[in-house]
């Protein structure tokens, strides 16, 4: 088995934004270990490349590698 440092970080990315998208109709995610695991993984991977993970548009335009979200 892997860990999580050995995955492609773009598929870590995508696997995080779609666990993350259904928080709102799974809300018992939010207590899962491997979400936070992968939460604390990303973030570490994130600062590494000088992103403020505490300002939310930083850390979302880097989990959506450079896309910059839009609020409708």
């Amino acid at each position: 088995m892997k860990t999580l440092d050995q995955y492609a970080l773009n598929d870590l990315k995508l696997v995080y934004l779609a666990l993350h998208a259904q928080l709102p109709g799974n809300p018992m995610l939010m207590d899962s270990d491997l979400l936070q695991d992968l939460q604390t993984h990303l973030q570490a991977q994130a600062k590494a490349a000088g992103v403020d993970v505490s300002h939310h548009a930083q850390w979302a335009t880097w989990l959506n590698n450079g896309v910059v979200l839009k609020s409708v």
